[in-house]
Formats: C-alpha cells, sequence, structure tokens
C-alpha cells in the first residue's frame, strides 16, 4: 500500500484551519468546534465559511456537549435538528457516536440518527473507543444501515497502539463498514498505520502536517 491510494481526513475547527490542511494534502475535512474538548458541533456560520471554501469534502462533528456519549431524549433532538441543517449546508455528510449508560452502542438511537441522516454519508465516531468491547461494537455497527465509516483508535490511546484491533476489524469477515484509523496518526507514522492495519482512511488533527 501506498501513499497514492491513502486518504488523508484532517480535523480542523477554523476555515483557516480548513484551508491550510486542503492546500498540505487532506482529501477531506472533519469540521469541529472546540477541539479542546475533542470536537463538538461546528456553528452555522463556520460550516457556511468551510463549505464556501474548500473544494474537499467536509464531514461535520454533530456533538451537543463535552463529556461522555450517553445523551438525553432533549439532546438528541438537538442533534436531530443540528443533522437537518447539514443536511441543507452543502456538507459531505455526519459525524456521531452514541453509547448506552452500560457501555455499549445506543443501538436505536443510531438507527435513529442515520436514517434522518440519509442521503448524507455517516461516521460513527470514537465514541467506540469507550465501549466495553470495541470488536463487538463494531460488529453491532456493521448491521446498522446507513453507516458509511467508524473512526477508531481499536480501542487505544493511539492508533499505532490499537494496531492489531484495527487490522482484526478491518479483516472481519463480512465487513460493510469503512474503518478510519485515528489516534496521534502524523506524516511520520501514517503510512507505518497504514500498512500494518490495512486501512487506507487516516484521521488527525496535524495528519497533514510536518511535527514542528
Amino acid at each position: 500500500m501506498t501513499t497514492k491510494k491513502l486518504t488523508f481526513e484532517a480535523c480542523v475547527e477554523t476555515p483557516e484551519e480548513a484551508l491550510a490542511a486542503q492546500n498540505n494534502g487532506a482529501h477531506r475535512i472533519e469540521l469541529c468546534s472546540d477541539l479542546a474538548q475533542d470536537g463538538l458541533t461546528p456553528s452555522v456560520e463556520l460550516t457556511n465559511a468551510c463549505v464556501k471554501k474548500l473544494k474537499i469534502p467536509i464531514m461535520a462533528m454533530v456533538r451537543p456537549r463535552g463529556g461522555n456519549f450517553v445523551y438525553s431524549e432533549t439532546e438528541i433532538q438537538q442533534m436531530e435538528r443540528e443533522i437537518e441543517f447539514f443536511k441543507q449546508s452543502g456538507v459531505a455528510g455526519v459525524v456521531f457516536g452514541l453509547l448506552t449508560s452500560e457501555g455499549k452502542i445506543d443501538i436505536e438511537n443510531t438507527k435513529r440518527l442515520t436514517r434522518l441522516a440519509f442521503p448524507l454519508e455517516v461516521t460513527f465516531h470514537k465514541a467506540i473507543d469507550y465501549s466495553g468491547d470495541v470488536f463487538k461494537s463494531f460488529q453491532e455497527l456493521n448491521e446498522i444501515d446507513g453507516i458509511t465509516r467508524v473512526l477508531t483508535s481499536g480501542g487505544m490511546d493511539t492508533a499505532w497502539n490499537g494496531r492489531e484491533v484495527l487490522r482484526q476489524m478491518q479483516e472481519m469477515p463480512g465487513r460493510k463498514i469503512k474503518i478510519i484509523a485515528a489516534g496521534k496518526v502524523l506524516p511520520e507514522n501514517r503510512t507505518q498505520i497504514a500498512e500494518f492495519t490495512g486501512i487506507a482512511e487516516l484521521h488527525g488533527k496535524r495528519i497533514v502536517y510536518k511535527a514542528t
């Protein structure tokens, strides 16, 4: 596998960062606000500015608050309103993740939001890494129609440390969902991670920037 076959998704929170990532070779953007809280839903203004400026696809975060991924009905309704906006905004897709208080995938509400998001692409984000069994959670997500990708570090703190699980997920029989490897993915290690895991899509805040 060579870098020519890889897809680099850059996580950004400003139009300036988005443009810089595009200019540095990113193939796709994950657009968030407040990366200090690992990314929340971007504002209408931020979304519109990036849609206007960028030529590459934008995946918009749908996350109403920081903290855990167990959401109340009121929060899920807020997420629905945000998805409705994104469907009209010109982004390529949305990114969200929901768990139950038992640390399992919130199947019903994930289906609910995925159905609403259609025809947008849907990424289930790193909430999966906080579930009790990452591989089982991935199997469950593969049974939900409409999920395009799962963003994960294999349940570990970095993609490299989770590489064995990532490879197992990539090689899972009957896999329908694409995997995006995430977690400290940098220009210095992105090809190594891809070659070990077989995963061609990689994500990071600094994925297209050289370390300084």
